[in-house]
């Protein structure tokens, strides 16, 4: 049987964790719902080799083009292939596991009002998540980012810089279309923007660990700084492109239109 779920996991150099995220991946409960798509940034080391060699789909860069990325990729594959779902995670051993299955669980139930999320994050801070340690820097950012988020939209995310979310077809969609997404860094930019284009946003208490292996994107002050001042900049730049401007909300329509046409010619062919 076909399967709707498709994890997207970008890896750069991750042969020391590689093995063991898939290890829990390849159990029944998951292997059974979801393939695994392995968005490989031009690693160096044999993290292609480890994955393919255990049967799942590698899409390989030639040149490190950076995570968002990766990621932009994945989901053109998942539209081209037909997933009705996608889960993103980090290859370095970080998000567990286990949050798949909630994740998957919450994309598809819908709420009191019968609808479903477009986006589910996975949360390291909501109570009932595992306890995770943070530097004083990233605690800083991510306070802030939560502030921005608050005020522009209205909706509180305690996690916007959460690398673990999961993606309806509709979401998955518009982030595939060129410049509707972060290629470097997409975190509470590309939140801002779904909320204020309408789309619904859900948080779930997630766990999650230490980083085992690889070296992270934004290790060193240097880099955390950077980060920030990028973030800060690009958040500015979706508030005035789709809060100021109104541009991409005609898109936003164009994903139900393509798919009235789809069904429509469905129904005409049964």
């Amino acid at each position: 049987m076909r399967k709707k779920l498709l994890i997207i996991i970008p890896a750069y150099n991750e042969a020391g964790t590689i093995g063991q995220l898939l290890d829990k991946l390849e159990e029944p409960e998951i292997a059974d719902i979801a393939d695994v798509l392995i968005m490989n940034d031009a690693s160096v080391d044999i993290t292609p080799f480890i994955a393919r060699n255990r049967g799942h789909n590698v899409v390989t860069h030639v040149f490190n083009l950076g995570y968002g990325s990766g990621l932009q990729v994945g989901y053109k594959y998942a539209m081209r292939r037909g997933y009705e779902y996608v889960i993103q995670m980090d290859a370095d051993g970080q998000h567990d596991a286990s949050n798949i299955l909630k994740l998957y669980s919450e994309l598809t139930t819908p709420d009191e009002n019968g609808r479903c999320p477009d986006i589910v994050v996975g949360s390291r801070f909501m109570e009932g998540a595992g306890s995770f340690p943070i530097s004083f820097v990233k605690q800083f950012a991510i306070s802030m980012f939560r502030g921005i988020i608050r005020i522009t939209t209205g909706q509180k995310i305690t996690d916007p810089t959460s690398g673990l979310q999961g993606l309806n077809k509709r979401t998955v969609w518009y982030y595939s279309k060129y410049k509707h997404f972060d290629d470097k860094y997409p975190d509470a930019n590309m939140l801002t923007q779904m909320i204020l284009l309408g789309y619904y946003v859900k948080e779930i208490p997630a766990v999650m660990h230490d980083r085992s292996g690889g070296v992270s994107m934004h290790t060193g002050l240097l880099k955390q700084g950077i980060y920030m001042v990028r973030m800060v900049f690009s958040i500015i730049a979706v508030l005035l492109r789709v809060s100021s401007y109104g541009m991409d909300r005609e898109s936003v329509n164009e994903y139900e239109r393509i798919e009235e046409i789809n069904n429509t010619k469905n129904r005409q062919t049964v």
